[in-house]
């Protein structure tokens, strides 16, 4: 690791006041000089209550998005604008407006892991630590679910008297995680856990020893006696389990599982962000009002 960069960016976030946050799905490197790492829910808490006048989100733009809508007054950065989110890309305005139009009387949930836009015309957000706490406080039988087919099918069997209408929408690296290749490391490694994130599908999810988010999985590895683990999510999540757990073994299915848009990051990226206070992210008003609501919701239900 480069230590004269990190050095720099040390000194350059107290003169800018900033704090940096990341996600589990980023490198390990930008994991190691964050202020705060954790799943997309608990990064908007800490963004939201942070008392730094500029927050640097390491992740994609639908996290600095939410950042900068639950606190207009600060200075949202992201080392890499156009990190984005391939599963939030596919829900669009239009046909989420002739959703609801359908479905009068549904609620409309959101995953986090959409845009500003789309936030802005749902009732609620969701994350998959989060989901099925705040369904249990919504009231309606109709749940318009989007962009997460696989998280909205996982959500739903928790209420079956509910009529989920779910969007075709998926997160392309936990949807293409094959049932062989966890098959395959369960053959070489009899005794693992096989731990399971929602965005899976119903296939694999259904090999699960544990499902739940990012953090679910590494409290879980962390807590559990056993020392083998079968891990069904982005890799970036090794860097935390290792340091928690130097003594347990982890494996992905297929050897890789890795989000592109995760690792657009670098320290490089994240030093020039804060020298040059550039790549600021900045959200519609008129969006920003119709989605502050959404995540609003998001935290008050989940209480």
């Amino acid at each position: 690791m480069d230590q004269t960069l990190i050095n720099k960016i040390q000194k350059l976030k107290k003169e800018k006041n900033a704090i940096i946050l990341a996600h589990y799905y980023q490198p390990a490197n930008i994991q190691q000089i964050a202020d705060f790492v954790g799943d997309s829910y608990y990064l908007s808490e800490i963004a939201r209550d942070s008392k730094e006048d500029v927050v640097v989100i390491c992740g994609v733009k639908f996290m600095a998005e939410s950042a900068k809508i639950l606190s207009p007054q600060k200075t949202i950065l992201m080392p890499i604008l156009n990190a984005g989110c391939k599963m939030a890309d596919m829900v669009d305005e239009e046909g989420i407006i002739k959703l609801k139009e359908k479905y009068k009387d549904a609620y409309t949930v959101c995953y986090i892991n959409s845009t500003a836009k789309v936030k802005s015309h749902c009732d609620v957000a969701v994350t998959s630590s989060s989901a099925i706490d705040i369904l249990k406080n919504i009231e309606s039988n109709q749940i318009i679910f989007l962009p997460d087919k696989n998280l909205g099918s996982y959500i739903s069997e928790f209420f079956k008297e509910k009529e989920f209408i779910l969007w075709e929408g998926y997160c392309k690296y936990h949807n293409d995680i094959k049932k062989e290749d966890v098959l395959k490391l369960k053959k070489e490694h009899k005794d693992a856990k096989i731990l399971v994130h929602p965005e899976c599908t119903k296939e694999i999810r259904s090999l699960g020893d544990y499902i739940g988010s990012t953090t679910g999985i590494i409290n879980y590895a962390t807590e559990s006696e056993d020392k083998d683990f079968i891990i069904c999510t982005e890799e970036g999540v090794l860097y935390e389990l290792n340091k928690r757990n130097p003594n347990k073994n982890f494996f992905i299915p297929g050897g890789k599982i890795s989000c592109t848009d995760m690792k657009k990051t670098t320290l490089q990226s994240l030093y020039d962000t804060l020298l040059n206070m550039e790549n600021e992210v900045i959200v519609d008003e008129k969006v920003a009002k119709g989605a502050l609501t959404c995540l609003d919701n998001m935290h008050s239900l989940a209480k």
